[in-house]
C-alpha cells in the first residue's frame, strides 16, 4: 500500500482505521486518502491529534458523487480502497430505509465502478498492487437459535432489517465485480464492535453516556439478545491482515470469540463505572427495560477459524480489557463527550427512538 483511500474514516471504525494506519506506516510513506460525508455518526472531532497527520487528507463528500470518487482515485493515485461508509443503525433504517439503499448500494456501486474503470479499464497501476477492500456485518447472516453452529464464510445469506438486506446488496456487488471482472478485492463480515470515539446510538457509548449523567439505560425486551463483540482496535488489525495478506476474492469473518446477552454488557459497564465514577446508587438501579424493536435478531456468533487458520489473527482483547478501555477513553474525553452531546440530531434521535417505548 502507497496511497490509501479510506472511505467514512470520520466515523467509528475508519477514523479507528485511519489511526492504525497511521502508527502502522512510521517507517514508510504511506499516504491515506480520507472520503466522509460528515453525516451525524461521522466527525472531525474524531480525527483530532491524529499521528503523522501529514500523511493524512481529509476530503468532505459523499461515496455517491461518481465525479469526486473517479477524481480521487486518479488525482492521488489510489492504489488501495477500504470501505467502511456505510449507514449500519437497525432502529435508523427501521425508521428510514432509504439512506441505508442509497449509502450502502449505490455508494458501493459507485466506488466499485470507479475502482474498475481506473484500475482495470485505464491500467493505471498494476493489478498485482491493487486491493479493494469492503467492509461488511455478521447481520447479512441473519438470526441463530440457541442450539445453531456460529455463522462461518458459507452461511446463506439471511437478512431481517434494511440495514442488513442493504449490506447484503452490497456484499453481493462486491463480490460479483470480481469474480465478473476479476477487480482484486476481498469482503470481510465483522461482528459487533465497540471502543472509543463510538457514536452513542449503539449499545455500548449509549449506555456509558446515560450512566454517567444518571438517566435510563434502555434495555430491549427481556435483554438476552446474544451478540459477539469485537474490540474495534482488534476489527482494525483484522483488516490490515486481509488487505496486505488475504487472497483476493475471498471473504473473512471477524468476531471477538465472545457471545454474552445484551443485559449481561450492561450490567457489566454499570460494574466498572461503580469503581471508576460511582454513584450514590449502583449504576444497576439504573437499567430500565423497553419495548424490544421489530424484528430483532436474537442471536449472532462468529466462526473465526478461517482468518485464524490463514492469517493468523485472533483477538487480542477479552470482552473486560475492551470494556474497560472504552469506559476509560470516555472518563478521559469529555470534549469529545460533550461535543456529541451538543448535537441537535442527537437528541432528536434519542427522543424519537426511546420516548414511546
Amino acid at each position: 500500500m502507497k496511497n490509501v483511500l479510506v472511505t467514512g474514516g470520520a466515523g467509528f471504525i475508519g477514523s479507528n482505521f485511519v489511526r492504525y494506519l497511521l502508527d502502522a506506516s512510521r517507517e514508510s510513506q504511506l499516504q491515506v486518502v480520507n472520503l466522509d460525508a460528515l453525516t451525524y455518526a461521522g466527525s472531525l472531532e474524531n480525527l483530532r491529534d491524529l499521528p503523522r497527520p501529514e500523511r493524512h487528507t481529509f476530503i468532505q463528500g459523499d461515496i455517491c458523487n461518481r465525479d469526486l470518487v473517479r477524481d480521487l482515485l486518479r488525482r492521488h493515485q489510489i492504489d488501495t480502497i477500504v470501505h467502511f461508509a456505510a449507514e449500519t443503525h437497525v432502529d435508523r433504517s427501521i425508521l428510514s430505509p432509504e439512506p441505508f439503499i442509497q449509502t450502502n448500494v449505490i455508494g458501493t456501486f459507485t466506488l466499485l465502478e470507479a475502482a474498475r474503470k481506473y484500475w482495470l479499464e485505464k491500467k493505471a497501476l498494476p493489478l498485482e498492487q491493487v486491493r479493494f477492500h469492503h467492509v461488511s456485518t455478521d447481520e447479512v447472516y441473519g438470526t441463530l437459535k440457541p442450539e445453531d453452529p456460529a455463522f462461518s464464510e458459507t452461511t446463506p445469506y439471511a437478512p431481517n432489517s434494511p440495514y442488513a438486506a442493504s449490506k447484503a446488496s452490497s456484499d453481493h456487488l462486491a463480490r460479483s465485480y470480481n469474480h465478473t471482472y476479476q477487480l482484486p478485492l476481498t469482503i470481510s463480515n465483522c461482528s459487533n464492535n465497540y471502543g472509543p470515539r463510538q457514536f452513542p446510538e449503539k449499545l455500548i457509548p449509549l449506555i456509558i453516556l446515560n450512566a454517567l449523567t444518571g438517566k435510563p439505560l434502555p434495555v430491549y425486551g427481556d435483554g438476552q439478545q446474544i451478540r459477539d463483540w469485537l474490540f474495534v482496535t482488534d476489527h482494525c488489525e483484522a483488516i490490515h491482515k486481509i488487505i496486505t495478506q488475504g487472497r483476493s476474492g475471498e471473504t473473512y469473518n471477524i468476531g471477538g470469540n465472545n457471545q454474552p446477552a445484551n443485559l449481561t454488557i450492561v450490567e457489566t459497564v454499570c460494574d466498572l463505572l461503580d469503581e471508576l465514577q460511582p454513584l450514590a446508587e449502583p449504576h444497576r438501579s439504573l437499567i430500565k427495560f423497553v419495548t424490544d424493536r421489530p424484528g430483532h435478531d436474537r442471536r449472532y456468533a462468529m466462526n473465526i477459524s478461517k482468518i485464524k487458520r490463514e492469517l493468523g489473527w485472533q483477538p487480542r482483547y477479552s470482552l473486560t480489557d475492551g470494556l474497560l478501555a472504552t469506559v476509560q477513553w470516555m472518563l478521559a474525553n469529555p470534549d469529545w463527550v460533550a461535543a456529541i452531546q451538543k448535537q441537535r440530531e442527537y437528541q432528536t434521535w434519542l427522543d424519537k427512538n426511546y420516548d414511546k417505548r
